[in-house]
């Protein structure tokens, strides 16, 4: 009885359609701030210092692939901003929203230590795009197909992306309920005085009770934001916290565009009349005159299933990924085994230096200078994750055996600091790094923390 029941709920949410406004503006928006976010990227020199002076560069597990295309770099950043420029007009919608994620989310594999969770939010908004009829109105495919204009679409398409933003805050909120977060007020105690020559606000930072009010206020926000877009009754308040909270990170912490792509992603929770109003106002910009759209949005049948299967199978990751860690031992924090792509925001301060000793058979030995291979960015990041440890130990075998060194052995003694915990070795320092293989299991080299994080 329950399971019939459940189906039919089901179906009946299926069959219930919506504005398309929502949608159609969110397309706008999200392409508006691609091409900033990509423009920005380039006009600050990031495209040539993150991508073609390094040497070498940090690979992403099952995606060694991935390289930098030399100069052609930049016409896949051209290619990325263009596919974003025909989303937001609507033009060839499908192929560009195809093309938007294969370039981005190539763009976003390119090297892991410029990984930030906000590439991974746009790479997974803009796959869910493919399929959802953002085009149906208030574009030029459907100016130019009169049978794509219609009003009304299957609510869950919209849904989808609500559903996909609530994702990113509550599991950021999760993972603060944490000893560190909410009991030590770390690292809010470390990064708020570094930014008390602010005006007006700066002594403040000093507080310690500001660094607890900004990391209990963080948890309660992230947790519950989503939920109270979602409702009616608080959406217009909750959407004042959205702008608030992220104008403050904004100043306060240096997360680019980040900030702005959630306060335009937040509008997605707002009514059909709403948007539809926005729409008309932007009409009204460009000297439109008045459109009257009819009709409602239907996928084909065996279409219509594909797409729910996939959106069935990618939800259900999206929920389960997060939780990963949970199959490793150890300390997350720590180790940062299944730390990545689980919706953990500016959750730590980790700091450490890496040295490495390259010996081989014959008795040659060298002590490596890390800037010989690195950028400063790169050496940061690496210094306190494993695997990116491994990876460079596995460049530095490959260049001296380049050398004519025989079986060259690499050995890493690495100092972290957790959180403004005293220095500690990260890995065993006897471990040939040389013969240890990247994989999925838990990387038994790595050194305990001696301390818990407690929390989830």
């Amino acid at each position: 009885m329950m399971v019939t029941n459940l189906k039919g709920s089901i179906s009946h949410y299926l069959g219930q359609t919506s504005s398309a406004a929502p949608l159609v503006v969110f397309r706008m928006m999200f392409g508006v701030l691609m091409v900033a976010s990509i423009a920005r990227f380039w006009a600050k020199g990031w495209i040539e210092e993150l991508y073609l002076n390094p040497s070498y560069h940090f690979t992403f597990y099952g995606f060694e692939w991935v390289k930098p295309l030399g100069s052609f770099t930049y016409l896949l950043f051209a290619a990325a901003i263009l596919f974003a420029v025909l989303m937001a007009a609507g033009l060839w919608y499908r192929l560009a929203s195809v093309g938007f994620f294969l370039t981005f989310t190539y763009i976003e594999l390119l090297d892991k230590s410029t990984y930030l969770n906000h590439y991974y939010f746009i790479s997974l908004i803009s796959f869910l795009m493919i399929f959802l009829p953002a085009n149906c109105m208030y574009s030029v495919d459907a100016k130019r197909n009169p049978h794509l204009q219609v009003n009304r679409i299957p609510q869950w398409t919209t849904d989808s992306i609500k559903l996909m933003v609530l994702i990113l805050y509550f599991f950021a909120g999760l993972a603060k309920i944490n000893s560190d977060w909410l009991v030590e007020a770390l690292p809010m105690k470390i990064w708020l005085p570094a930014k008390n020559d602010l005006p007006w606000i700066g002594t403040l930072l000093n507080q310690t009770w500001v660094a607890y009010a900004f990391s209990w206020i963080g948890c309660l926000y992230d947790l519950s934001i989503g939920f109270l877009l979602w409702k009616k009754k608080t959406r217009v308040w909750a959407y004042a916290m959205v702008v608030l909270f992220h104008l403050m990170t904004s100043v306060l912490f240096p997360i680019g565009m980040f900030p702005y792509i959630m306060i335009g992603t937040g509008l997605i929770f707002f009514s059909g009349s709403f948007h539809e109003r926005v729409l008309q106002k932007i009409q009204h910009w460009f000297g439109g005159k008045g459109n009257h759209f009819v009709g409602v949005f239907q996928y084909s049948s065996l279409p219509r299933k594909v797409i729910l299967s996939l959106f069935s199978l990618f939800f259900l990751v999206q929920f389960l990924l997060p939780f990963r860690y949970m199959a490793y031992p150890g300390e997350l924090f720590w180790t940062e085994e299944g730390y990545r792509f689980s919706w953990r925001v500016m959750l730590m301060e980790k700091n450490g230096e890496a040295t490495f000793l390259v010996k081989d058979q014959e008795g040659s030995l060298a002590q490596v200078n890390n800037k010989d291979f690195l950028t400063p960015l790169q050496e940061k990041m690496m210094a306190t994750q494993p695997d990116m440890i491994l990876e460079y130990a596995h460049i530095l075998r490959d260049h001296f055996e380049s050398l004519g060194w025989v079986n060259p052995e690499v050995y890493a003694d690495t100092y972290v600091s957790l959180n403004g915990r005293r220095g500690k070795r990260l890995l065993k320092p006897d471990v040939n790094l040389a013969l240890e293989k990247e994989s999925l299991r838990h990387k038994d080299w790595i050194e305990n923390l001696d301390d818990e994080i407690k929390g989830l």
